[in-house]
Order: C-alpha cells, then structure tokens, then sequence
C-alpha cells in the first residue's frame, strides 16, 4: 500500500528541467513552524493542521502552524526573555537580526493558526486565556498584516519567551519546486491555560493527535503529509512527555536537510539526506503520452 507522501504530479518534469538546465532555481522565502506538544493519559500529543485542498502549496496534506517571516518580524523593539539573540544565531545558524526574525514568525504564526500565544507580562510568565474578542481582533490584525508583531507586543505590555522554543530541524525545499522555504523546526509546550483552536483560514481541520497514531496513518496512506512533517513525528516518538521532548531539542542537528535529484541508471533519483524513506525515482524523460507509467516509490 502507497503511504501518503505528499508528490504534486508536476515533480518529475521540473526535476527533469532541473537536470537539463532549463529551470532556474528561486530564492527560498525564511519560515519557521512548531511542533506544539501536550501530555494525554496515552502519552504526549502533537498539534496538527490539515491544509484545505484547494491550497496551491501541499493542499490536503497535515502540517504544523508555521509561515513565513514577516520583515517586519526583524524589529529591535521586540521585548525579548530566554537565550539571548546572539545564542539563537549560533543555534540557528543565522545572524542575530536573521535569528530574532525565525524565532518572532514561529511565536506569531502559532497565535495566527493555532490561538496560542509564546508570550507573557514578565520573562517569568505567560499569557493565560487568549480567546476573548480583543484577542480575536489583535490575532486578525497580525494576520491581515494591519499590525507587526512588536507592535502587537509592545501595546499589550508583553514579552516573547523564547525560552519556551526549542529548535528542532531545518528544511530547506527542493531547488525544483516553485513556492521554496528555508524553515526551522521548532518544539513547544502548549501552556497551561490556553488551548488551541482552528484559527487558520487555510486548514479545514485540526487535531490533537499522538505522533505514533499520525505516523501510523501516513503509512497506510490514510494521512498525506510532507517529508519534514512524517520525519519530525518519527522524531518524536522515543519522547514520553511533552517536556521531555522540548528538552531533547537543544541537541538536536540543525544541518539543513534538501532534497537533490540525481541521474542513474536511466532514472532521476530523488533523495533526502539522512531520511532514505522518501527517496523517489524518476523517468529520465517523460513517459509516452499512451503509457500510463509514472515515478515509482
């Protein structure tokens, strides 16, 4: 049985183009996606959004909130508790404005999709309830672009705790494709007090879902999701706790993981690096328009 990696039917012939040098590669957009965790009597469970099937980019396939980095996310004005900025550049691999930009779009991008918020009057606390209408209206804003997210901090007296991130993984997507991201992984607790909730317009479902369970669906072909999605819940599954998962975090490799194609034996071989499950092979040309060939696992 085909298991639910997610491969959009125009892979092959950009891979192809990719190969014989008529594709141009584009620059990848910074991004940043969490891993929100919580404890359940049957172990810790995973926050995952489906993203509607009408969505240009992975329709139809699970995923983490996450997004792309607003520029604005770069601002020196954000009041700042955890490592220092200089600590998350080291760790991400990044410069400090570059750093405090990653770790801003995931704090953001979790309250944008998932209602929950990283962030809290003092570096000793967070926010508790955050679904009331004046919540509602700050979240819509950031996501309308109407406010930045210092902004939106500095008016409601708040700190980002970004000791509360623990960076996970780094995928970068394929020089073949159209719509590429430099994305960092990030591991979070969900706080005590606060629950999530379906507020992202681009899923039509949410679930709280053991990584096990998901995993276990993406084999049967029942669950589409990404490489970095099935290989981040692969990850978490030696983990008993939320904690002890976010405390896992700090040793994790954050060496970019790309796919590459390469030519063999007649085929295009797509890889990941480190992740031999998700390899791909590829007609080295395209099939004849009367067979009804196609890539194989």
């Amino acid at each position: 049985m085909a298991n639910g990696q997610w491969y959009p039917p125009e892979w092959p012939d950009r891979i192809r183009a990719l190969a014989d040098g008529t594709l141009t590669p584009v620059s990848p957009k910074r991004a940043a996606t969490v891993l929100l965790l919580k404890d359940t009597e049957a172990g810790p469970a995973v926050h995952m959004l489906r993203r509607r099937a009408s969505m240009a980019f992975a329709g139809g396939a699970y995923a983490y909130p996450g997004g792309g980095v607003d520029p604005r996310d770069d601002d020196t004005r954000i009041r700042w508790a955890g490592p220092p900025r200089a600590s998350w550049a080291q760790r991400l691999g990044t410069d400090e404005a570059g750093a405090q930009a990653v770790v801003c779009a995931a704090v953001r991008e979790t309250y944008e999709e998932a209602g929950v918020l990283l962030a809290g009057p003092d570096p000793g606390t967070v926010v508790g309830d955050t679904t009331g209408d004046d919540w509602e209206a700050d979240r819509a804003a950031l996501v309308a672009r109407e406010q930045s997210f210092a902004e939106f901090l500095h008016r409601r007296g708040l700190v980002l705790r970004s000791d509360l991130l623990g960076a996970w993984a780094r995928w970068i997507t394929p020089e073949f494709e159209s719509r590429r991201y430099d994305t960092w992984f990030f591991a979070a607790v969900l706080p005590t007090g606060q629950r999530t909730r379906n507020a992202s317009t681009e899923a039509d479902r949410t679930v709280w879902i053991r990584p096990a369970e998901a995993a276990a669906g993406y084999d049967r072909g029942e669950l589409l999701m990404m490489p970095p999605t099935i290989a981040a819940l692969r990850e978490l599954l030696p983990y008993d706790t939320a904690a002890a998962a976010l405390a896992a975090a700090a040793a994790r490799d954050l060496t970019p993981v790309q796919a590459t194609a390469r030519l063999q034996d007649g085929e295009i071989v797509l890889s990941w690096p480190g992740h031999e499950e998700f390899t791909k092979h590829v007609p080295s040309s395209p099939a004849p328009a009367d067979a009804s060939g196609g890539g194989r696992a």
